[in-house]
């Protein structure tokens, strides 16, 4: 990435609200991804290319939000790893009271593509772990949309 991105990226993280159109939107899908990625113990890089991959298709013509959505994603998955204010247990409680919120979040939520995300498992645990939340993601999912209806 060039650095005038890195830049924009690094102001942006701290002005992340005031200066990126529907952050909360982006941010809602980078704690998706997150949540898939950190429940590897040692996540691949490959994760990482999954999440550009399918950022560019989310965000097809805007390459700087498809890259802010990756960078948001490797940010949170490091808090994740370094338990820094951040653990799976409140990334999930953080994004049921997101979708509490903000239910049209629940669209955001796209099983097929994070199917994509279990060729990444490190093993059989981490497999079924990521199984369990792809289950989970998906009643979220239909809950909050039938409640909002």
């Amino acid at each position: 990435m060039k650095l005038s991105f890195r830049i924009k990226h690094y102001f942006f993280s701290a002005f992340r609200e005031l200066f990126v159109h529907h952050h909360g939107s982006l941010e809602f899908r980078a704690k998706i991804f997150t949540l898939m990625i950190a429940a590897n113990e040692k996540p691949k890089v490959e994760n990482f290319i999954f999440v550009k991959e399918l950022a560019s298709k989310i965000y097809d013509k805007d390459k700087d939000r498809a890259n802010l959505l990756l960078l948001t994603t490797k940010e949170l998955v490091e808090k994740v790893k370094t338990k820094n204010f951040l653990d799976l247990d409140s990334l999930v409680t953080r994004i049921q009271k997101e979708l509490k919120i903000v239910p049209r979040y629940a669209k955001k939520i796209d099983i097929d593509a994070l199917k994509g995300f279990l060729k990444f498992a490190n093993d059989e645990d981490t497999l079924a772990y990521q199984q369990n939340i792809l289950e989970f993601l998906e009643k979220l999912k239909l809950e909050t949309l039938q409640t909002d209806n």
